[in-house]
């Protein structure tokens, strides 16, 4: 499946998912989606038929509260059955409101935002010690970077040169209740981060080609770890979700859902 037919079909579940769990942070998934869509769909080597593969890609989704985002792409992708994904958000369910490691090809539990990068960070250290070939990836939100955990994580990757790890930022300028840059401005970021060691590329997160492109030539400076700056919209492909703050925690009516869906089908007919 191509990333662009991927991406429709996860943003589909997405919402279906949310809509049916009466769930929140749908407009957090919607802007990863088409990150998320061509990671699975051409740059990260992983193998559905065999997910604990040893030498597969790790994908680390530290915006856990976007699970359905990473739910949807596995299940897609042939991870685990699609109809499972009927159970997300129910009791005892495995595909819990944020993301689990019980679910097949979900590397890592996240929820508490601040955990994805270092736990990766940790991940890619042993693969350059142990002398493998696979790489990490770990895609965080922008009010995720709030977090002095990060910043910490930040560091140490470029003392340690893990040019195996490609550090992917939703950069929605959105949060919870309003403004990145009204909660704790991050401005300037791609130069703080140059700052801290790292090879630096802004991306319109949602332009396949450019998002392709860039992670596909990774690592961008041998010994640098890689960070992709990629500037997206909130709640991306639905008209009224778009940068809107409310959808962070508001789920979709029967009505809502319909409207969206009709919008995404129309959307996949223009091409």
């Amino acid at each position: 499946m191509n990333s662009r037919l991927l991406a429709n079909t996860m943003r589909v579940l997405a919402l279906q998912m949310v809509t049916r769990a009466k769930a929140s942070h749908i407009g957090s998934a919607l802007s990863i989606i088409d990150l998320v869509a061509v990671l699975y769909a051409d740059v990260l080597s992983v193998d559905p038929g065999n997910p604990q593969w040893s030498e597969r890609d790790r994908f680390i989704l530290s915006k856990g509260h976007a699970c359905v985002a990473l739910y949807a792409a596995l299940a897609a992708q042939g991870f685990f059955p699609l109809p499972e994904l009927e159970e997300y958000g129910r009791d005892f369910s495995d595909l819990m409101n944020h993301i689990s490691h019980k679910v097949s090809g979900v590397e890592f539990s996240t929820g508490s935002l601040g955990h994805g990068l270092p736990f990766a960070v940790g991940k890619a250290l042993a693969g350059k010690r142990g002398g493998k070939g696979w790489r990490v990836c770990v895609l965080v939100s922008d009010g995720e970077m709030d977090e002095g955990s990060n910043w910490e994580a930040l560091l140490f990757a470029a003392h340690h040169r893990l040019d195996n790890l490609l550090l992917l930022i939703d950069y929605n300028k959105l949060q919870s209740l309003t403004t990145v840059a009204e909660t704790l401005a991050l401005e300037p970021l791609a130069e703080k981060l140059r700052a801290f060691g790292w090879a630096v590329t802004e991306v319109d997160g949602h332009d396949h080609e450019a998002v392709r492109s860039a992670c596909k030539g990774f690592p961008w400076q041998v010994g640098k770890p890689s960070v992709l700056l990629a500037h997206t919209v909130k709640g991306k492909g639905v008209s009224f979700m778009e940068n809107q703050v409310v959808w962070h925690y508001r789920n979709p009516s029967e009505e809502q859902l319909a409207q969206a869906l009709e919008e995404l089908a129309q959307a996949r007919e223009a091409g």
